[in-house]
């Protein structure tokens, strides 16, 4: 596929595809405690633009989430960086933990797929901002060299901002 950085379908195509790639971003609640973004794997789906993330009932994130929760995940790649904005809710959806159980979530949940403190969050999706390095690594240092000797923003990408509806 091409991509045209104009065109916000490609760009969210884009991002959901590197999500699902790699997977591990980082989450974090929006006013609320825990400060600070926690490392979690998502599991993407696309047609209702959700991210879903394992996690202990027990955990800090989970117990600062009560019924639902401003949040943030934080998406970082060398060529493309991404912060989503929405909601996360607790919900216990066996289905969907039977679907997504794999080994890398088995290797972090040593009590297993039937442990009674292991729950889903569901994130949706309510916006997005989204950076794509259209420079390969040599244009970038050019760019950066250029941009210290003219004291002009580097050329080294674009950045969309996506709405989820």
């Amino acid at each position: 596929m091409s991509l045209d950085t104009r065109n916000p379908a490609d760009v969210e195509h884009l991002l959901w595809d590197e999500i699902e790639r790699r997977q591990v971003g980082m989450l974090m609640l929006v006013g609320g405690a825990p400060r600070h973004a926690h490392p979690m794997t998502a599991f993407v789906e696309r047609d209702h633009r959700q991210l879903w993330f394992f996690a202990d009932t027990a955990s800090e994130i989970v117990q600062g989430i009560g019924v639902g929760q401003a949040a943030m995940f934080v998406w970082q790649q060398p060529d493309i960086q991404a912060c989503i904005g929405g909601q996360v809710t607790v919900e216990h959806d066996r289905g969907r933990m039977d679907r997504y159980w794999n080994a890398v979530v088995a290797a972090r949940q040593p009590r297993g797929r039937q442990d009674p403190r292991l729950t889903l969050l569901r994130f949706d999706c309510e916006d997005a901002l989204v950076w794509i390095s259209t420079a390969g690594p040599m244009r970038t240092v050019w760019e950066i060299a250029k941009a210290t000797a003219t004291h002009r923003p580097p050329d080294v990408g674009v950045n969309a901002h996506l709405t989820f509806h």
